[in-house]
């Protein structure tokens, strides 16, 4: 009875757990040259040529709701700003990764016994992946390209789905916006699953 018991409150917990989500946390630093929102705080997105792909149109609509949640309202017609975006990905080495993976094992199996190297005792066993990301925004004054906002965000987890993740990021990195606190600074944001 206890057995299942604990069973059912370990998967309520689980159920819990992931429905609610997790919190991101993100290192922030902006660089701001506005003193406060402008009165036509309008934008367009301005693109690299190394930028003309179907990946970065997903992550101008990934930006643009942060960017609106700012205060700030896309008018390709008769913007204010231009807006440059970018993210960075990369897949790195988990802090939580076994440093003796891969250098072998002693076992003993049906054939006699030995030193092998790779998987322990021939069962596999796989990394946690583990994620490095960034996220940036420039933003220039037109007609004069000078620029009035710089901020990134950065993150490192476990979390897959780029998805969720980047659009909290850019949320993350226009925290304060326009006039943010100086310096690096933590920015936690809760992602609903």
């Amino acid at each position: 009875m206890l057995r299942l018991l604990g069973g059912a409150v370990i998967a309520v917990w689980l159920l819990t757990s992931c429905a609610s989500g997790y919190v991101l946390d993100n290192t922030v630093q902006s660089f701001s040259q506005l003193p406060e929102l402008p009165a036509q705080p309008t934008y367009r997105f301005e693109r690299l040529p190394s930028q003309q792909d179907p990946w970065h149109a997903q992550l101008e609509a990934m930006a643009d709701e942060a960017l609106h949640h700012a205060g700030l309202r896309r008018d390709d017609a008769n913007p204010r700003y231009s807006v440059q975006i970018g993210a960075q990905l990369q897949r790195v080495l988990s802090p939580w990764a076994n440093p003796w993976y891969g250098w072998g094992s002693f076992g003993v199996s049906h054939r006699g016994y030995g030193l092998g190297f790779g998987y322990p005792f021939g069962y596999g066993y796989a990394e946690p992946p583990w994620f490095q990301r960034e996220v940036s925004i420039i933003m220039r004054e037109l007609p004069s390209n000078r620029a009035v906002y710089e901020t990134r965000a950065f993150n490192t987890g476990p979390w897959t789905d780029d998805g969720s993740v980047l659009p909290v990021m850019f949320q993350a990195a226009l925290q304060g916006f326009p006039t943010p606190p100086p310096g690096p600074r933590r920015v936690d944001i809760q992602v609903a699953r």
